[in-house]
């Protein structure tokens, strides 16, 4: 078996602020927007809790080229601070770590805020250091009361309103399932998806049917067309999910075979007099696979 190559020194350096170079410029708009904000509050209040990522020491510099992280070196310029814990990358290309980046997604979210306030920081100190309202970290640290765990698996990699848990928590499990399923496979998480989905759930579905009255607003005829129409609207989602994968191979052979007849200059010349109208079909057909790959 091969070793495994490490991408970074496993073991942070402690790097002075002057001995570190930005590999590119801070725009005026980029330091005044709420994420820098966000940054900067969290580093004076907490610290920093992700470390730079910065290439091998420059013989001839003296410094370090920052990698990935120049909102939280501004930021700690701007502080004053001496001091910055680095991770040093063995790869000297900037793009090999940025293409590797994973953001945060809104249940791990949640699960860093819980572990922050089981470890004691209050909520209050953790929303001056996000620079958000109370509210939201409390929101945050609910996020997952009242769904199922079958939902919070479907959403664990995926960035969604906090308020969309405050809907799914109307119903019922299987509901909730059903729902997120039909959310993805559209690609379509959001609230008011998730809204018009719980307005044509039927009262046995729902935890508390007397609560939820967006279903008094329309009529029942007008409830049990929006009830077909969902599950004819998830069913050919389904469909067109198993057969994606199929579908692209076919297209994609196509298109290459189209790609080869549109090469042929014989070919070319014939459906430039006799059938115009194919030629552009084709052109069409090939630019179109070209730009989605």
């Amino acid at each position: 078996m091969n070793n495994v190559i490490l991408a970074f020194i496993p073991k942070p350096l402690l790097v002075g602020i002057e001995r570190i170079l930005p590999s590119r410029a801070i725009t005026l708009n980029a330091e005044r927007a709420r994420k820098y904000k966000q940054i900067r509050a969290s580093i004076e209040d907490i610290g920093l809790i992700e470390p730079l990522c910065v290439l091998t020491l420059d013989r001839r510099s003296g410094a370090h080229i920052l990698v990935d992280g120049h909102l939280r070196l501004k930021a700690m310029r701007d502080l004053g601070l001496p001091h910055a814990e680095c991770l040093v990358a063995v790869d000297d290309e900037a793009h090999t770590y940025n293409s590797r980046v994973s953001h945060l997604s809104t249940i791990q979210e949640h699960v860093m805020i819980r572990r922050a306030i089981d470890r004691g920081i209050s909520p209050e100190r953790l929303a001056k250091g996000l620079t958000i309202d109370v509210t939201t970290i409390i929101r945050q640290k609910n996020l997952l009361e009242g769904i199922c765990d079958e939902v919070a698996a479907l959403l664990k990699d995926r960035k969604f309103s906090i308020a969309l848990p405050s809907v799914l928590r109307h119903m019922k499990s299987t509901r909730q399932i059903e729902c997120v399923e039909l959310m993805i496979s559209a690609n379509n998480v959001t609230v008011s998806y998730a809204r018009a989905m719980l307005a044509t759930t039927s009262p046995d579905m729902l935890v508390k049917p007397k609560v939820v009255t967006a279903r008094k607003n329309a009529s029942e005829e007008q409830i049990a067309k929006m009830d077909r129409e969902m599950a004819s609207l998830a069913e050919h989602y389904r469909l067109a999910e198993q057969n994606y994968a199929t579908d692209v191979l076919n297209l994609t052979m196509a298109s290459k075979y189209v790609e080869k007849l549109l090469d042929n200059k014989g070919v070319m010349r014939h459906l430039q007099h006799h059938h115009p109208d194919v030629m552009d079909e084709f052109a069409r057909i090939v630019e179109a696979v070209t730009l989605d790959g």
